[in-house]
């Protein structure tokens, strides 16, 4: 099950839901009792390829010469 962000239209309170697919989209606020629509979000697209995320991103630039220098 997905987790949905809503939004309140009258106290602008914005929280989240653990919700299944088909459920509508509307909600109950829990801050003020009104009705709450839920925010339209693209997701995230992260995919992980190669030999290593790490490796070949965020090490330190000192580090890889030290690992050039132990190999």
């Amino acid at each position: 099950m997905p987790t949905y962000e809503f939004n309140c239209g009258s106290c602008g309170n914005v929280f989240e839901k653990f919700l299944p697919i088909t459920s509508g989209s509307a909600y109950d606020c829990p801050n003020c009792g009104s009705s709450a629509k839920k925010k339209i979000s693209g997701g995230i697209g992260l995919i992980f390829k190669g030999a290593g995320f790490y490796i070949n991103d965020y090490k330190k630039p000192e580090a890889a010469e030290a690992e050039k220098v132990n190999s």
